[in-house]
């Protein structure tokens, strides 16, 4: 079994689930991808970009030998619950160099796997099957091997429980994803498609980046904690190159520090080669809407989207606790109900 060959299905965003017949819709939990491999006593967890995540999950990789078959391929997610969420800032503090540090949080913190594909069973190749014959097969695995800490993503044929998934579920998805079921497993395409879920938020715009040209490049988001300090949550570019140089003109008025008071943007990290990111401090006094996905360690984990202005919203009332957080394994156990 070549482990590195095989690169895992993708899916394409689109902004509606597809109707009719010959679907599959399967709930998206946010957590580490993984393809896993069992050959005899040789186990391996590969990341969408090929790279290992063995090494990062021995409790995993444990659970999976444990397994009473020899050889077989799944595709599935790494989620790991901490407490009452499902914390993404847990898995990605698993990618440590030290072997020390991960064995203690593997202890303390287990990882699950969420299985949703099946590609090989002992000698049975199924990657060229259609999705019909490898969802059938991976329900047998599951009976024959689940558990706590292996777990089968729920699915339907149903379009309209599918959008009822993403109607209820709150911070439970991150979003649905659709599947033909007459398809082989398509390594390397985008042959899925996925809705995600988003949701919006109203933030002071407590400060911004310039582009080269002196127009502005981002707005920097705040919200407000019950300590009334404004804490930098995140960031939003999506502004029209004829709008960058008129925002400059509108924000110049309110350049004053200190903009955040609580936590600040800036400052040396691995994404800015250690040097400080210049950015210019607002009064708050201007407040944004904007559609955003996921939340992580109390920031939008990846940029927003600028939906409008808010002049009729007092920037005392954009507060943190607004926000819908890492995902809930109490909800996700409703999704199949």
């Amino acid at each position: 079994m070549n482990a590195p060959v095989l690169a895992p299905m993708e899916a394409k965003l689109v902004a509606e689930l597809p109707g009719g017949p010959g679907w599959q819709y399967e709930p998206k939990r946010d957590g580490f991808r993984a393809l896993v491999f069992r050959d005899g006593d040789i186990v391996e967890l590969l990341s969408k970009s090929g790279k290992s995540l063995a090494r990062y999950f021995p409790e995993v990789v444990a659970m999976i030998r444990a397994v009473r078959r020899d050889r077989f391929i799944v595709d599935g997610e790494l989620i790991l619950p901490v407490g009452d969420v499902l914390s993404f800032d847990a898995l990605q503090a698993r990618l440590h160099p030290a072997a020390s540090r991960i064995a203690k949080l593997s202890r303390e913190t287990p990882a699950q796997l969420m299985v949703f594909d099946c590609l090989r069973v002992d000698g049975h190749e199924l990657s060229c099957s259609p999705l019909k014959r490898r969802r059938f097969a991976l329900e047998e695995f599951h009976a024959a091997h689940g558990g706590p800490s292996l777990m089968l993503s729920d699915c339907s044929y149903d379009v309209g429980v599918a959008r009822a998934w993403l109607a209820r579920s709150g911070g439970a998805l991150d979003g649905v994803v659709a599947k033909r079921l007459d398809e082989p497993y398509r390594s390397g395409e985008r042959a899925m498609l996925k809705v995600k879920q988003h949701r919006s938020a109203d933030c002071v715009v407590g400060g911004f980046r310039r582009a080269k040209g002196g127009g502005v490049a981002s707005l920097l988001l705040g919200l407000f904690d019950n300590n009334d300090r404004l804490n930098h949550v995140g960031f939003t570019s999506g502004i029209e190159a004829a709008e960058r140089n008129a925002l400059v003109l509108k924000l110049r008025p309110l350049i004053e520090g200190p903009g955040f008071t609580g936590k600040a943007p800036g400052g040396p990290s691995r994404w800015n080669a250690g040097k400080e990111s210049e950015w210019e401090p607002l009064r708050s006094e201007l407040v944004v809407e904007i559609l955003y996905d996921q939340v992580t360690g109390q920031r939008f984990r990846h940029g927003t989207k600028l939906l409008r202005w808010r002049p009729d919203k007092a920037p005392s009332q954009c507060r943190m606790d607004q926000l819908i957080h890492e995902l809930r394994p109490a909800e996700l156990a409703t999704i199949g109900d």
